[in-house]
């Protein structure tokens, strides 16, 4: 989100197929292709909230993260999904999927594309996720 701007929704839809030996989540380069994406889209200095997962703290993400001087990254402490807007986000399409559990992995993966297509246009909504985090966007003072 921008000051005085409408909130976005950015993602990235991964398919898991369950073959030995296949990533099952995003990469540190997945991240931060997202991440630019983001920043290329909203044309403001960026704020991540992440969870202490190992990719998302590892060297090569710090590395990764530190030459982007307009990235601002706060890790979020483990098992603490209230503070995560994205664990909202989740509830809230997970909600309009709960009768689908027989449908085609295929079919699944555009439902769930396009529930995330339509929450982009629905900034209320997604303000409503960011609120219930009660976090402060606010950047921190710089160190003296």
């Amino acid at each position: 989100m921008r000051p005085g701007s409408r909130t976005w929704l950015c993602h990235r839809v991964l398919r898991h197929s369950g073959r030995k030996g296949e990533r099952r989540s995003l990469s540190e380069h997945d991240d931060i292709s997202l991440i630019d994406g983001m920043y290329h889209l909203v044309r403001a200095p960026d704020r991540a909230g992440v969870g202490p997962a190992e990719h998302h703290v590892s060297h090569a993400m710090r590395g990764l993260i530190g030459a982007r001087d307009w990235l601002t990254v706060f890790v979020l402490p483990g098992y603490a999904p209230e503070l995560n807007a994205v664990e909202y986000l989740w509830a809230h399409v997970k909600r309009s999927l709960a009768n689908l559990a027989s449908v085609a992995l295929d079919r699944l993966e555009t439902l769930v594309r396009n529930r995330l297509k339509r929450l982009q246009y629905r900034s209320d909504t997604l303000n409503g996720f960011i609120a219930a985090t009660a976090l402060s966007l606010d950047l921190p003072p710089p160190s003296p």
